[in-house]
């Protein structure tokens, strides 16, 4: 009872701190103030507008447009707190690291978290000491938050990756469908729903999904990247040809693959060839991730290779290659994945080398994507034994999630079990969220006269007791982090016998202690059923197929495109552009023939003006790769009149009329 009433002490100084925030209504200032640019980029300002009239509105931004400021801004131009809906823990920890670093009060609710810590986050929101709240699309069903988000004072409701709410997106998220009801918590806050890759369908799905009302407003910037050359190459030496791109384009890269295996195969070729290089995987540690991400950041390393976990929420704007060695699972993640080059504006390269093996690895992939009901059953079964979960519970329970080992204790091969989790997820009954690190935290429970007590009853645990104090005297009123490897070695002890004791204080009701986690987390949505009684909506399942092959198919259709790739796609994303980009592979080639084309025809026309010649002699004293555009160039000439033929001769015809 004493340590929640000091949580509401605690959460009234955070709304204390608020009041005294530094209000500005003008969207410039509060963009001049606390990031230090000069103005906004195109239509972020009419978005920032929008919303502050009270309007709902859908943002299409693509990746590095700026999404974030269009709901940071208007939230700390109003009264109260923006509420941010996103599905990516590890952006939600990066948004909310950078925004306390500007001072401005944010925190994050996700997976994994302690319920204490949760409880504390959420007093300080209702009490008004947070700016923004950022919480997953799972954790909004909670009962904790439909208690809780009705008593807040909400400026605005920000949906990110808003695409995951259509079944016709390429990451639908089931629990998306239930950010609508907040409507009914929340009448009079306006909505902004923001994605850097929407087709027109999935658009108008979200506005009808998040129920948008009349006088809603959508804005879309190009998704044209005129600085961002597009190429394609079809190669059986893929690596081979990866290694000769980076050693031509100068500057920082990311190369994306398959799995976390090649990963490192390919970073270690890379350094074997005199390129700087380190790898990138959800696998690695917290530490280990962090580390690499900022020495490539800072350009300590050139080239990261990763799989697809690595870049979200990165702003590194002066990345000149993105090259993929396999084939996206579709455009829209294509298009993410290679935007990530050249924000600066300066001149990049988006390069996607394959072979046909790709082409039949992503068919067959297609397959194992959805996998039979018997399968899915199979995995369920042993979810329940894994985490040792009646029939009947676990509805909104968070586990730690190891798929390699969950794959070695039932015996199951991780590329099937992935994607039977993935059905689950998209039918509801769980939600598996990216690897999350979650420092070890710890709050005492009893007051000073309390800890000093026990400290008398309990005297070879003084000295570490002592220590918790000084290091951060705060943990009597909230959870705080705790590093155990370091303090360990200032008392000159054994970490597991330091953790070992936390737990026996754990125990004893003297602190709270939840040690750090570093794996995905595994949330039930829906109780546990019987295996028998799992139901899948195989209509959804079937729509869910035609999503995916409609991707697959336009993947596919990029590789062996012949028009402008910018054209492509443009078109893909619904957005008409007639001209051609002048800068993409095929583009480039076109000029190339174009001018080599030119060159020939004064060739051509230079040698005939000399002398008559047999037409097949002629064509022979070009090469093998000039002789259709020769002979091309031949009959345009004969059809304009300016040579003529006669008995297997071809010449000059100088009487035709002007010969300038």
């Amino acid at each position: 009872m004493f340590s929640r009433k000091v949580r509401h002490l605690f959460a009234f100084v955070l709304y204390l701190r608020v009041k005294a925030f530094d209000l500005q209504e003008n969207p410039l200032d509060i963009l001049k103030t606390y990031w230090g640019y000069p103005a906004f980029r195109s239509v972020q300002e009419d978005i920032i507008q929008t919303v502050l009239d009270g309007k709902d509105a859908l943002a299409l931004l693509p990746t590095g447009g700026g999404k974030s400021l269009c709901y940071q801004v208007p939230a700390l131009c109003q009264e109260g707190l923006c509420l941010v809906i996103s599905p990516l823990i590890a952006l939600m920890q990066d948004q909310v690291y950078q925004l306390q670093k500007r001072n401005i009060p944010a925190a994050a609710i996700y997976s994994g978290m302690p319920w204490s810590e949760i409880d504390r986050i959420f007093d300080n929101a209702v009490y008004g000491g947070l700016k923004l709240l950022y919480i997953s699309p799972e954790r909004l069903q909670t009962e904790m938050a439909i208690a809780r988000i009705p008593k807040m004072n909400v400026n605005l409701l920000a949906v990110d990756e808003a695409h995951c709410i259509s079944q016709w997106g390429y990451d639908f998220r089931p629990a998306y469908l239930q950010i609508a009801e907040a409507r009914e918590w929340l009448p009079n806050t306006p909505i902004l729903a923001l994605t850097a890759t929407a087709k027109p369908d999935v658009a108008d799905d979200i506005c009808r999904k998040l129920l948008f009302r009349r006088n809603a407003e959508r804005f879309q910037k190009s998704f044209l990247r005129d600085n961002l050359s597009y190429v394609v190459l079809k190669e059986e030496g893929k690596e081979e040809a990866m290694i000769r791109i980076l050693k031509k384009v100068a500057g920082t890269s990311i190369v994306y693959v398959r799995n976390r295996r090649q990963t490192r195969e390919i970073a270690s070729l890379l350094s074997r060839s005199g390129i700087q290089a380190s790898y990138y995987h959800a696998g690695l540690s917290a530490k280990d991730r962090a580390t690499r991400q900022t020495d490539w950041i800072q350009n300590k390393i050139r080239v990261i290779v990763s799989t697809n976990a690595f870049g979200m929420g990165i702003d590194k704007p002066d990345v000149r290659s993105v090259i993929h060695l396999d084939l996206p699972e579709g455009p829209e993640a294509y298009f993410q994945e290679a935007g990530r080059a050249g924000r600066d504006g300066k001149r990049s390269f988006a390069v996607l080398i394959y072979h046909q093996e790709d082409v039949d690895r992503l068919d067959k992939q297609l397959e194992m994507q959805f996998p039979s009901i018997q399968e899915v059953r199979q995995v369920y079964r042993a979810l329940g034994s894994y985490f040792q979960l009646a029939t009947g519970g676990g509805i909104g329970d968070s586990y730690t999630f190891n798929l390699i080992d969950f794959c070695k204790i039932f015996d199951l091969y991780p590329g099937k079990v992935h994607y039977c989790l993935k059905q689950l997820e998209q039918d509801g009954w769980i939600s598996l969220s990216d690897a999350v690190y979650r420092p070890s935290m710890y709050q005492i429970l009893v007051d000073k006269e309390g800890l000093y007590d026990y400290q008398l009853k309990q005297k070879k645990y003084e000295t570490v007791l002592k220590s918790l104090l000084r290091i951060n005297a705060g943990a009597f009123h909230q959870p705080v982090p705790i590093r155990e490897d370091r303090l360990a070695q200032f008392l000159k002890m054994e970490t597991a016998d330091l953790v070992q004791i936390f737990q026996v204080f754990k125990k004893d009701g003297i602190l709270s202690y939840e040690e750090a986690v570093d794996q995905p987390q595994l949330v039930f949505l829906r109780e546990r059923v019987a295996v028998e009684a799992l139901s899948l909506d195989h209509k959804l399942i079937r729509e869910r197929q035609i999503v995916q092959q409609t991707q697959v198919d336009a993947m596919k259709a990029y590789t062996v495109e012949k028009t402008c790739r910018n054209q492509s796609l443009l078109r893909y994303f619904g957005q008409d552009y007639t001209e051609t980009c002048g800068i993409c592979d095929l583009c480039l080639a076109r000029k190339q023939k174009e001018k080599g084309s030119q060159e020939i025809r004064e060739q051509v026309k230079d040698m005939l003006q000399k002398s008559s010649w047999n037409e097949k002699a002629f064509l022979s004293t070009f090469s093998i790769l000039k002789q259709e555009i020769v002979g091309e160039i031949l009959e345009e000439y004969a059809e304009e009149g300016w040579i003529k033929r006669q008995s297997g001769k071809i010449q000059w015809d100088t009487k035709s009329g002007d010969d300038s």
